[in-house]
């Protein structure tokens, strides 16, 4: 006899490329169904292909919540850093679980493989960014081997194809955010991103290079690390790859490692936006089961 799932339900605010990309992730959960899916440009390729999956949409962004706030258990803002923070305060107000996929540093600093457990006991979690959640576990596996590491720096390759409106607007606050993240969730004592949006055609994949300074590390334990990590990692972002092994060179630790995204509502070169949405519904489908919002 088959049993009834009641999924989680999910309001996504902000319909560009995260957004819309999200809105498959999440239609495809066994835990969430998307009951809401708004913005402020009703005309958007995101609301057209909303549309045709059935999905509730609106032109009315967070509004379209406050007007009807039993709509949704689960709240994504997939707008930018600025509109975050007009949005948190009304979102707790309405006791919704925010996943905040701007730079905004107001919700928990969320990275799964590390933090999943107790992040989803906050009411705002914040997803740092696409270079976060592809760095930083990497980075927490060279600190466990050599935790006296006193600087780490990060260079993100992305298409220009990728980063829409939101993600341009946001590169001043990418690059603090996920620096901050890094030092604070890793330990690192000073940190330093790079992002670079490459105009490349055809588009390039995500690519990802970590510096880390070390004196006299030890290789094998730092391979074996990385190695499981991104075992680890792969169980909910499928497309990340290590590239290049950890190299030694002159007591500079380095490592290259590239994300192919699925394809949901971008093309697979749109990694950047594949690993951050992979990770969001990770934690909103964690939400869910911990809560009992989701069940059989």
């Amino acid at each position: 006899m088959r049993t009834h799932m009641q999924k989680a339900r999910v309001a996504i605010i902000g319909t560009g490329n995260i957004g819309s990309d999200l809105l498959v992730k999440v239609e495809r959960s066994p835990y969430l169904t998307c009951t809401l899916f708004t913005g402020q440009n009703p005309a958007s390729p995101g609301i057209a292909q909303a549309k045709r999956m059935g999905v509730s949409t609106s032109s009315d962004s967070i509004n379209a919540i406050v007007h009807n706030p039993g709509i949704c258990d689960i709240v994504f803002d997939a707008t930018n850093a600025v509109s975050h923070k007009i949005h948190a305060p009304i979102l707790r107000k309405l006791r919704k679980f925010v996943i905040d996929m701007t730079p905004s540093k107001i919700g928990v600093l969320c990275v799964p493989l590390i933090n999943l457990k107790k992040s989803i006991r906050s009411h705002n979690v914040n997803m740092i960014s696409c270079g976060g959640q592809a760095n930083i576990p990497l980075i927490a596996a060279i600190m466990l081997v050599h935790p006296e590491t006193p600087y780490i720096e990060v260079v993100s390759s992305i298409s220009s194809r990728s980063a829409g409106i939101g993600t341009r607007e946001n590169i001043d606050e990418y690059t603090q955010t996920t620096s901050e993240a890094i030092m604070a969730i890793t330990g690192v004592p000073k940190a330093k991103t790079i992002i670079i949006l490459n105009p490349a055609d055809p588009p390039i994949l995500m690519h990802n290079t970590i510096y880390a300074k070390i004196d006299k590390p030890n290789m094998n334990a730092i391979v074996k690390e990385i190695r499981d990590t991104a075992k680890r990692l792969q169980k909910y972002v499928p497309g990340f790859r290590v590239i290049v092994e950890p190299v030694n060179t002159n007591d500079c630790v380095m490592i290259m490692t590239e994300v192919v995204g699925l394809g949901d509502f971008l093309p697979v070169y749109a990694g950047n936006l594949d690993i951050i949405n992979c990770a969001a519904v990770a934690v909103a489908e964690e939400y869910a089961k911990m809560t009992g919002r989701s069940r059989r």
